[in-house]
């Protein structure tokens, strides 16, 4: 496996779109941040120039966060089937391939995450009036956001393996992040006892944490976590199973 993932780490390594994703990421919050301090430079009354509303725009980003996260496993489990295909023939385990790719896509879009989120606070606590507390919260909300966050990005993983193509796969986040607690509202709410499932959907998480950061009540949450592990959990067995059976064409 390791040598396998050597090899996939070096086609990673020069994945143009690796390089382009990562500038285009952390380009967004600089501009979000430009944006901001140019208002205040063109009217000192401006009411939104200050870092906890310049943090708000990455805890309610949860969707775009995920996105970029698809354009990171995009790197290695694109377009190249030819390529899978000689690696079984070489007698490389489809397990292997499932994991490798997984593993190092993951690491890359972390890293990426923690360098965004590093900038953030530069940036926040450089050009805007700084609020009490302000940076806690905003690692906080944060750290309620990885779980759902790293779901997401393994849920893709899956369809991305089991060659889904990238329109549902959106559809599919944008079903988790923005419609999946009014959906389970819906389904559940005349059945006692599973009425309240709807606190534990993803878009239902991200809004209440989104709110508890905005009136800075933000405190640790668990549900996020149950929720993350869950959907983790059972995504990537079944991809893993499926993978191993799909016919490679």
């Amino acid at each position: 496996m390791m040598n396998y993932m050597k090899s996939e780490h070096y086609r990673l390594l020069h994945k143009k779109g690796l390089y382009v994703t990562s500038a285009i990421g952390l380009a967004l919050i600089i501009a979000a941040a430009v944006v901001l301090s140019l208002s205040l430079h063109f009217d000192p009354n401006f009411p939104y120039a200050t870092s906890r509303f310049f943090y708000s725009n990455v805890i309610s980003g949860g969707v775009l966060i995920v996105i970029i996260g698809l354009l990171f496993n995009s790197a290695l489990t694109g377009k190249d089937t030819a390529i899978i295909k000689q690696s079984i023939s070489f007698g490389i385990s489809r397990s292997t391939i499932f994991w490798s790719k997984l593993i190092l896509t993951f690491i890359y879009f972390l890293l990426i995450c923690v360098i965004g989120l590093a900038l953030t606070i530069v940036l926040g606590e450089s050009l805007f009036a700084s609020e009490e507390q302000a940076v806690k919260n905003f690692l906080l909300a944060s750290f309620n956001m990885i779980p759902i966050v790293v779901g997401g990005f393994f849920v893709i993983h899956v369809l991305r393996m089991l060659k889904v193509g990238d329109v549902y796969v959106i559809v599919m986040l944008l079903f988790f992040f923005l419609l999946s607690g009014d959906l389970v509202r819906l389904l559940f709410r005349s059945i006692s006892g599973m009425d309240e499932l709807y606190h534990y959907a993803p878009s239902t998480l991200l809004n209440e944490n989104l709110m508890s950061f905005l009136a800075q009540e933000v405190q640790f949450e668990y549900r996020p976590w149950i929720t993350g592990i869950v959907i983790s959990v059972i995504f990537l067995l079944i991809g893993a199973r499926k993978f191993a059976k799909q016919t490679i064409d």
